[in-house]
């Protein structure tokens, strides 16, 4: 073996295109570049959303209404809902982490149980929230309320 017979190894290299090395390469001139502007010189760097010049779409569309960013989004799982897990599972209290093994709440959600639907067993209820119909409801039928 000697430094003639030497090649990469299989894959390790690509077939990229040699660009700026003169015109009979076929990627010479201006390199891939185009002609005058902005990128076609160098630290030409864009904004995102730029669009040459053209009013951008986010300031082309109107803007409606208030979005508040100190909004708390609920989870809401209703009564009638937790009658039928307690049907199938036989449950005595309901938390967080029981609604999140049933696939009724995620891991960073906050969960508010609501007054649909009629609750006949007697439940420990854990949760971040209460309707105030799910509230009384609880409680008609023997059970407790935990805020979380």
């Amino acid at each position: 073996m000697n430094l003639s017979n030497l090649k990469p190894a299989e894959g390790s290299t690509k077939n990229r295109k040699r660009i700026g090395r003169g015109t009979g390469s076929g990627r010479g001139g201006t390199s891939t570049r185009g002609h005058k502007g902005a990128g076609s010189r160098s630290g030409n760097k864009t904004k995102i959303g730029f669009e040459g010049g053209q009013m951008p779409l986010q300031r082309r569309v109107p803007k409606v209404g208030f979005k508040n960013p100190n909004r708390v989004e609920y989870v809401g799982v209703n009564l009638d809902v937790l009658q039928q897990l307690v049907e199938q599972y036989t449950l005595t209290s309901v938390d967080f982490d029981t609604l999140k093994a049933h696939g009724l709440a995620s891991r960073n959600d906050l969960v508010k149980i609501l007054g649909r639907g009629e609750l006949k067993a007697t439940l420990e209820v854990k949760a971040h929230a209460f309707t105030a119909t799910a509230q009384k409801a609880i409680e008609a039928a023997g059970g407790t309320i935990v805020k979380l």
